[in-house]
């Protein structure tokens, strides 16, 4: 992408278009089009052939979801979308992200938002970042999915690219040992969702894990997520509540608005609580936070996981996981919409492995082996 990127604005609300358009304007991004459904959205997306979409979720004649499972199977194009937090808009957005959405903002007090310009700097970057994703590579992960591509589990190349070790490990047969207690946090923002997904359905239940993860997302989502993840893994998945604790098998999600500190451990019990401490690398929930609490608190087997997203957060606390003697993974350039997050990790010199989406989990399932 050269020079400024041009969007879409598609959103049933004329008032909400115009604000959402001039958010970005004055951001620097050029708004080539607006659309008060979905349909003019794919109409649209076809005739000026934008960077990036920002989506609303519900739209008549055509809603967010329809229109962009139309446009990624018809002009494939980087889209974000816009939700108000309720739950049906909640589901409707997960499954947005399914069809291949990058990403979703919340929209403050609603669909129709008169809050929504004190965010303006923070819908501009994710908007940036949002049109950045090259989008023809979204089919190229899910393909890699199933391919079985190799991971590198003895160390980064010098490119953080993933390297030529075993292809496919064992993903817990009943013949596969695991080590006493083993705990993994894993980290993401931008375009995580679906890879969050694919790593705990990946991760099986003979492993007996402690799952911590964070998920860079507001609140009102978090429970959501949590509950798609309990029906997709075979773990039990719960969004955290302060105090909480779980042991193998199960596994915590960060609330929204809440970081989520490891608070204590004893027995293959990890217990943990929420503040509402300032922003760290600004964001909360903060990856960081959660990796450098389980760093200083967790005593037996320990890994970290970073995926794809944008900044930084998560870097200093796989740096943490490392110096403690746990193992740490990142998630190769390839298959992330956005290779920030990963990129500050791997830079850290503290990443064990480097690996495509489909090979996470295995990688840390290598390293709980008992050999």
């Amino acid at each position: 992408m050269v020079g400024s990127p041009r969007a879409v604005v598609a959103d049933d609300s004329h008032f909400m278009r115009s604000v959402i358009s001039d958010i970005l304007e004055e951001g620097g991004i050029d708004v080539v089009a607006q659309a008060k459904h979905g349909r003019e959205a794919v109409e649209a997306v076809v005739e000026t052939d934008p960077d990036v979409v920002t989506m609303d979720v519900e739209m008549p004649e055509m809603n967010g979801i329809e229109a962009t499972e139309r446009i990624m199977s018809t002009r494939p194009t980087p889209i974000l979308m816009l939700s108000a937090h309720t739950d049906e808009n909640a589901d409707v957005t997960f499954e947005a992200l399914e069809k291949g959405a990058v990403d979703f903002f919340r929209k403050p007090g609603g669909e129709v938002s008169m809050e929504m310009s004190r965010l303006q700097d923070q819908l501009v970057e994710v908007v940036e970042s949002v049109a950045a994703v090259d989008p023809t590579d979204s089919s190229d992960v899910a393909s890699a999915r199933t391919a079985g591509s190799g991971v590198d589990t003895g160390g980064v190349d010098p490119d953080g690219a993933a390297g030529t070790g075993t292809t496919g490990p064992d993903t817990g047969t009943a013949t596969t040992e695991y080590v006493d207690n083993p705990t993994v946090v894993v980290g993401s923002s931008t375009g995580g969702p679906t890879v969050v997904e694919q790593v705990l359905s990946d991760l099986p239940l003979a492993a007996d894990l402690r799952v911590l993860v964070v998920q860079h997302m507001p609140s009102g989502f978090t429970g959501r997520f949590a509950e798609r993840l309990d029906a997709r893994s075979e773990y039990d998945v719960q969004e955290a509540a302060d105090g909480a604790r779980i042991g193998g098998g199960e596994a915590l999600i960060a609330a929204g608005d809440y970081h989520m500190e490891v608070t204590g451990y004893r027995r293959g019990r990890v217990r943990v609580g929420l503040t509402q401490d300032p922003p760290v690398n600004n964001v909360r929930p903060a990856v960081d936070v959660t990796m450098e609490t389980a760093a200083e608190r967790i005593t037996d087997p320990l890994a970290g996981v970073i995926l794809t997203g944008m900044g930084e957060d998560g870097a200093a606390g796989i740096r943490a996981i490392h110096e403690a003697g746990g193992y740490t993974v990142a998630q190769d350039e390839a298959t992330s919409a956005v290779f920030g997050m990963p990129k500050r990790a791997i830079e850290t010199g503290c990443v064990d492995g480097v690996a495509p989406v489909n090979d996470v989990a295995a990688a840390v399932l290598d390293a709980f082996e008992v050999t």
